[in-house]
């Protein structure tokens, strides 16, 4: 509800035309004890990490999934959610166990495979486990993106944009692995050129100017799909924030008359007794 009146009134407040050194009637905030009270907040510590993990503290959840990064396992821990420990610990542990006992180079592959997935898995079962009133939660949104792309898009119900992110990291990749096979072949002939082992045509200007383009290609191609996934997982933010954004049909304005008090300096008069009243016109606009 949006609140002006012919006599400069905005939000029910006047602007304050008293003389110069008089106070107004209203309680102002000092700014510097805004900054005090932020500077006085503690900031997040190991030491807090550690006492949140014992349920004696509350972190975010960011900070859940970073930790849990660095210790598999803590997120389930902080969402008292111990019985996956076991699961979590006998996975990964029997999948190295088995990359180590395995002779076979394909074999030792899939184990390893298998410890980062059931690894990510863990810290996303972390994330999703979080207990938050927030309703979609943008961190937890955000922390989906980041660890699967479109996983936020997905928890913000915009499954349609999943598709447009993944055919962009699709074709972001596509254009990295092409660039990087043909920077690899001219600059491995640029090599035999400098051997004396190339048998080819081309002149060692040629040779440079292609190496040359298809690296500067290859970087443009590695930034593009930075800026895709970054921007899949700040889509996944704001979105998360638009959920809860009320956006009603309901459009009114109306106009109609209202009392005005006077604007006058603490002490005088006008301000004690209530006098000098006058009536106005007030427009109430509603989205």
């Amino acid at each position: 509800m949006v609140s002006l009146s012919s006599y400069g009134q905005v939000n029910n407040n006047f602007i304050n035309m008293a003389p110069p050194g008089a106070q107004s009637t209203q309680q102002q905030t000092n700014p510097d004890d805004e900054e005090v009270i932020m500077s006085t907040k503690p900031s997040f510590t190991i030491k807090r990490y550690f006492k949140s993990l014992a349920h004696k503290d509350t972190m975010k959840v960011q900070q859940m999934a970073i930790g849990s990064m660095i210790l598999p396992g803590t997120a389930q821990i902080y969402n008292k959610e111990y019985w996956k420990l076991p699961i979590v610990y006998g996975t990964i542990g029997g999948c190295i166990g088995g990359a180590v006992a395995t002779k076979g180079k394909d074999a030792q592959n899939y184990f390893i495979a298998g410890a980062i997935a059931f690894y990510w898995g863990s810290v996303i079962d972390g994330v999703a486990s979080f207990k938050s009133p927030q309703k979609p939660l943008p961190a937890r949104a955000s922390m989906f993106s980041a660890l699967i792309p479109g996983l936020g898009q997905a928890y913000n119900g915009d499954y349609w944009k999943i598709p447009i992110f993944y055919t962009g990291l699709g074709v972001c990749a596509y254009c990295w692995s092409t660039n990087q096979k043909q920077y690899q072949r001219y600059r491995n002939m640029y090599l035999q050129l400098q051997d004396e082992t190339y048998t080819g045509n081309l002149s060692e200007e040629n040779i440079k100017w292609y190496r040359d383009q298809y690296r500067r290609y290859r970087d443009y191609s590695i930034i593009a799909t930075v800026l895709v996934y970054a921007l899949n997982i700040v889509d996944a933010n704001v979105f998360a924030h638009f959920n809860n954004f009320d956006i009603s049909d309901d459009i009114t304005l109306n106009v109609e008359p209202a009392l005005i008090n006077p604007v006058a300096p603490v002490g005088s008069t006008l301000a004690s007794n209530g006098s000098g009243q006058s009536f106005g016109l007030q427009m109430n606009l509603k989205f």
